[in-house]
């Protein structure tokens, strides 16, 4: 039998939650370590979480030394390193394509599987081979991999056709070794991507990002070993503030920083909520019954398709009819049938939630399809009378460090009903 996650509903939260390192941001500036050549980049406030032991385990398989300790991490990069990557690692998560572009920059050739990840629609990394294509690469798919060889990647203009943080990401990594100057254009704006650019400028890249969706980076023969901060968890900190909301409580997220969040701020200001923002903590109030809003979700600085299933559960106890359109992942739904197993009244249409609000959800068995829609399950369980079952725990885990302790510490009922097999016991082996 598989472990599960008990909730006793229908407590107030009540208390303050500290924000952890982003797993978005900590990814990224893992696999930049790979264009270092005999040194060492040390990162901070790290995230201890199943996606990034799984991206360890990838750069210690190419050759890389890792050491991981209380959230600070040492990545020791040899001269030489493998640009084959192994299937098993990368089939775990769909981060994985980050390593290609900096082995390609680094080693002229790389070898990688089509990676996984989760299931919320088809998200191919076209963007990511037709810019390395643009810069030089020969890439061929051999077999569900990806087979690419470059004999020196060169600078040029590419123009992403929509803005990819992943593309963004990979591109922005191998133009560091390219020749000339590289001009990304349309390139995402999230707050990970500058985190993963001052990362690389502390290593000695010259890059030019000022946040109107262009980037110029100019190539350089070597790189220097670094230090690096990983950035506030923005869709941590948001779940846990949407958790005050859904449970109409008072609940405080500190070490996050609020600008990153200003599109769900506004909606649940939108929606009623009484809120207190300080420069680095967002403290949400009890604001009885909240009222129904619309959102679509759309690229940074818009509301986060990220967000979207846990703001549902608030809109699922809100007052009226709102409108939730989906614009970003064409599978991001998955969620709603195990919502309204709770005695949610949401209809789909097209790319659309309809969502009339009801007084209250009720405990049921439900399914994390995927690492946000557990994340909506766990507030929807926090909100309900009785209790709730929240089955496939493994993809909350992904994403979440010490959740239940975390929601447990501001007044939650939450237990881990346990068994060998599941990827919780590898969750607690990673914390201890």
């Amino acid at each position: 039998m598989e472990s599960k996650m008990k909730i006793i509903g229908g407590t107030q939260l009540k208390g303050k939650i500290s924000a952890q390192g982003a797993k978005n941001a900590a990814l990224p500036v893992m696999a930049a370590a790979i264009l270092l050549k005999g040194k060492t980049l040390k990162i901070e406030r790290v995230p201890n979480l199943l996606d990034v032991v799984t991206m360890a385990d990838l750069l210690r398989s190419l050759g890389a030394e890792v050491r991981f300790r209380d959230h600070e991490m040492e990545i020791s990069t040899p001269e030489e390193i493998s640009w084959e990557t192994p299937p098993d690692l990368v089939r775990k998560m769909r981060a994985s394509s980050l390593v290609l572009g900096p082995l390609l920059a680094r080693c002229g050739k790389a070898v990688m599987p089509l990676p996984g990840g989760c299931s919320i629609g088809s998200r191919p990394i076209d963007l990511h081979l037709k810019g390395l294509t643009r810069m030089g690469a020969s890439i061929e798919l051999v077999h569900g991999a990806v087979h690419a060889r470059a004999d020196g990647l060169r600078g040029c203009r590419i123009y992403l056709d929509f803005p990819s943080v992943g593309a963004t990401e990979n591109l922005m990594m191998a133009a560091v070794f390219a020749q000339g100057e590289t001009v990304l254009e349309n390139t995402a704006r999230e707050p990970e991507i500058f985190n993963l650019v001052e990362a690389l400028r502390s290593m000695g890249a010259f890059i030019d990002a000022d946040g109107t969706g262009v980037i110029r980076i100019k190539g350089v023969d070597d790189l220097e070993s670094a230090s690096a901060t990983v950035i506030p968890d923005r869709v941590e900190a948001a779940t846990y503030i949407l958790a005050g909301a859904a449970t109409n409580g008072e609940v405080t997220v500190s070490e996050v920083i609020p600008n990153h969040i200003d599109s769900l701020l506004a909606k649940l200001e939108e929606a009623g909520a009484s809120m207190t923002v300080k420069e680095t903590e967002v403290t949400i109030h009890p604001s009885g019954r909240l009222k129904a809003v619309s959102l679509k979700t759309l690229p940074y600085p818009g509301f986060p398709t990220d967000l979207q299933p846990q703001v549902m559960v608030a809109l699922c106890l809100a007052e009226g009819t709102s409108v939730v359109q989906e614009s970003v992942f064409q599978s991001r739904f998955l969620h709603v049938s195990e919502l309204n197993k709770m005695g949610a009244k949401i209809d789909i249409q097209s790319n659309s939630a309809i969502i009339n609000g009801v007084e209250s959800l009720a405990g049921a068995d439900v399914i994390a399809t995927d690492l946000r829609a557990g994340a909506a399950l766990v507030l929807a369980g926090l909100a309900a009378r009785d209790i709730t079952y929240i089955h496939h725990l493994g993809h909350i885990f992904r994403g979440y460090e010490n959740m239940e302790e975390k929601l447990c510490a501001i007044g939650a009922d939450i237990a881990i009903l346990p068994s060998e097999e599941d990827s919780k016991g590898d969750s607690q082996a990673l914390r201890s």
